[in-house]
């Protein structure tokens, strides 16, 4: 017959083992006598959110830190795990770029609850008292001015295509409101597609060869993104209408900023990635030398790109 251990020797292992596990934790922070940065972001499978992790993953390394940039994949339950991971192995603070405005909530809290701060970029969270502070763009105003540019191309009339981001994103909705702002007051503009291409650039060409099928006669195509912008313009090359129809984004990307150059794409909004990433980790280096002072949201200006002034900017900012 096999004899079970008796009580006392299982408590003691169990606290051993307690033991053992909050030295390991030590030992990941004290390698190298460095602490720990995460940078979680949605994708990696859109230049510009590279470009925003590496930014924000340079700034924490020129601070001192050691940092890791974690792909989510667009998936909450990904970004979920990463935030589990993150809490287990230690880190110091997150810098955070969501997946969802409301589905991401409960993973912040889950690292306010470890005692670890998480600076949002980019992207927002439908919650005040979760983030330690949130760095975001103005997508609202920009896409203003974007309306603005748009009524004015297509001379307060004329077909167009509205190509949505992902819906669970507050900046998909901040922009199309924005946008609607101003087209909706003039009636002559009939927008005769409005779809979600989830701010990807192939789903986006797929999801505009589809509408052409249904409407091959428009002037114009607003997108939530580069990407998307991108993902049109291709569409619109294969069926034969790039110079016909004007395209519009929103970001600021490589391609699209080149694109403007050569006038494939119209215009965009020019976010400011490397401000927000670089913001974030200067917040979170001073939240570990002991600030708790931070504002709960800070908006980042969007500025117009056209032809007229391309020249002033290069990819993810200002010249």
């Amino acid at each position: 017959m096999k004899r079970s251990l008796p009580l006392y020797i299982k408590i003691s292992l169990l606290s051993l083992l307690v033991v053992l596990f909050a030295q390991c934790k030590q030992q990941q922070k004290a390698e190298n006598g460095k602490k720990k940065i995460a940078v979680v972001v949605s994708t990696l499978n859109n230049p510009w959110f590279v470009f925003l992790a590496e930014t924000a993953a340079a700034k924490a390394t020129a601070l001192g830190y050691d940092a890791k940039v974690f792909d989510s994949q667009n998936n909450t339950a990904t970004e979920g795990d990463h935030f589990e991971n993150i809490i287990v192995a230690g880190f110091d603070a997150i810098l955070f770029n969501s997946t969802d405005a409301n589905g991401s909530v409960a993973n912040v809290m889950k690292a306010k609850k470890a005692g670890i701060p998480v600076f949002c970029m980019d992207r927002e969270i439908n919650a005040t008292n979760a983030a330690t502070s949130q760095i975001l763009s103005d997508s609202y105003s920009g896409a203003v001015a974007i309306g603005v540019s748009f009524t004015q191309q297509l001379k307060k009339k004329g077909r167009y295509v509205e190509l949505l981001g992902l819906v669970g994103d507050n900046n998909t909705w901040a922009r199309s409101k924005g946008f609607h702002s101003v087209t909706d007051n003039y009636p002559g503009l009939q927008m005769v597609a409005r779809q979600s291409a989830d701010f990807d650039r192939n789903k986006a060409m797929e999801v505009m060869e589809s509408i052409l099928q249904a409407h091959p006669d428009i002037d114009a195509v607003f997108c939530g993104n580069d990407g998307m912008a991108m993902g049109a313009y291709q569409a619109l090359v294969a069926a034969g209408k790039a110079t016909k129809v004007k395209v519009f984004g929103f970001d600021g990307a490589e391609d699209v900023i080149t694109a403007i150059k050569e006038n494939k794409v119209y215009g965009t909004g020019m976010q400011f990635p490397k401000v927000m990433a670089e913001t974030a980790a200067q917040f979170a280096d001073e939240y570990i030398k002991g600030r708790r002072d931070f504002p709960q949201k800070i908006p980042v200006a969007v500025e117009l790109v056209t032809p007229k002034n391309i020249n002033d900017y290069i990819a993810y900012g200002k010249k």
